[in-house]
């Protein structure tokens, strides 16, 4: 079955799709990966996602507007994704959206809400569409994330040590799968924000002429300021044991401005020098708390080679690799991810791991929209599968 996996990340500035060829064999779910692309948010588009994130205030007719004209990006995304990807041949669709709030008090989780209505892609494209994937989790006592956890875990498989993948996006998550000697499960959390911050600084700093560190620069000229990093590392959420999650309702440029105080005592590029190094900190405590010995890793984070480097020099014992080595392109790591969690609803097959997610048992996810013809679902598949048999695109000798 052909699948097209689509996304939009905590950073809000593109649609990231992936387009997989899945079917079962035994118990291996064998992916052959046919491509992904990344399409830009129309700046308009974007500036109306950070209007109605925290700490934003938005009314019901804003969030209206934008589910549809998210709806209406995600569907063009998803035909670009058939056409070049799929050669007109894709049978799925599976859309996470793009995630506007994640309701956690005390550290639970009482819901979550993902824009970009699924009947504007079902209609674009003729196909049936899988969405709303984390709220099941949530319904069942779970965190809704992070929902990577199982695809992580059926890729990495247990060694001889602790392994874990992480995602430096704009939060940082972590799935921790034990040894193969091991008898406790494997754990999921986000560690805290990786991205987001930085972020945000240099959106202060430069007065909005600026979304993002590119390439570590402002971080490589700028200084750490001990201080405020003591002060970051400080916050109550790093304490709170997995499973947990968190987001930009929690860490936004609002918070970081109350940390920094009138007038702010650290800023320009010594601000995000030193939130830099907070997110390289934070996603290293986690690593030596939970005694990872393989680190592989994917996300925009990669891309920033001060934050790279600041996580290496911070776990030198922690071999980190990119996710490429496992066989799927990190850049598209989540696209595939949602692809594979999506066929697996399709199929009948819950995609959850309670020991990551928190919740009480394992779920169906998501909500399917029909597409141009009645939907026929295939027959429940059984048993989830133990591990992803990657299979490699025709034509590649590599």
């Amino acid at each position: 079955m052909r699948v097209i996996g689509l996304l939009s990340g905590v950073s809000h500035d593109a649609i990231e799709s992936a387009a997989a060829e899945l079917k079962f064999a035994g118990d291996d779910l064998v992916l052959r990966p046919l491509g992904a692309a990344s399409t830009p948010f129309a700046p308009g588009l974007r500036q109306a996602v950070a209007a109605v994130l925290p700490p934003g205030r938005s009314g019901a007719g804003d969030l209206c507007a934008l589910d549809a004209r998210l709806g209406q990006a995600f569907a063009e995304a998803a035909a670009a994704a058939d056409r070049e990807l799929c050669a007109g041949g894709a049978e799925l669709i599976v859309s996470h959206g793009q995630t506007v709030f994640h309701w956690v008090e005390e550290g639970r989780v009482l819901g979550t809400l993902q824009l970009g209505e699924p009947a504007w892609i079902a209609e674009r494209t003729g196909l049936p569409v899988v969405s709303n994937l984390r709220s099941r989790d949530v319904a069942a006592g779970g965190q809704g994330a992070p929902l990577v956890s199982l695809v992580d875990c059926l890729l990495l498989r247990p060694g001889t040590a602790p392994r874990a993948a992480l995602n430096l996006g704009g939060i940082a998550s972590l799935t921790v799968v034990p040894p193969v000697s091991s008898t406790s499960p494997p754990l999921a959390f986000d560690a805290g924000p990786a991205n987001a911050l930085i972020d945000a600084a240099v959106s202060l700093v430069t007065g909005g002429a600026e979304a993002f560190d590119a390439s570590g620069r402002r971080a490589a000229r700028g200084r750490v300021s001990g201080d405020l990093l003591a002060h970051l590392l400080a916050d109550p959420y790093y304490r709170l044991p997995p499973p947990k999650t968190t987001g930009k309702e929690r860490f936004n440029a609002a918070q970081l401005l109350g940390v920094l105080g009138t007038p702010p005592a650290v800023w320009g590029d010594d601000l995000v020098a030193t939130v830099t190094v907070h997110a390289a900190e934070v996603v290293a405590g986690a690593c030596r708390r939970h005694r990872v010995a393989e680190l592989y890793v994917s996300g925009g984070g990669t891309r920033n080679p001060v934050l790279m480097r600041a996580l290496a020099d911070r776990i030198p014992e922690v071999s980190i690799r990119l996710f490429d080595t496992l066989g799927i392109p990190e850049a598209a790591k989540e696209a595939y991810t949602f692809a594979v969690l999506g066929f697996l609803t399709f199929h009948g097959v819950p995609a959850t791991i309670p020991s990551c997610t928190g919740a009480a048992h394992t779920s169906l996810l998501g909500s399917i929209t029909p597409g141009a013809v009645p939907l026929r679902l295939p027959p429940p598949a059984g048993r989830r599968p133990i591990r992803i048999k990657l299979e490699r695109p025709a034509g590649d000798a590599h």
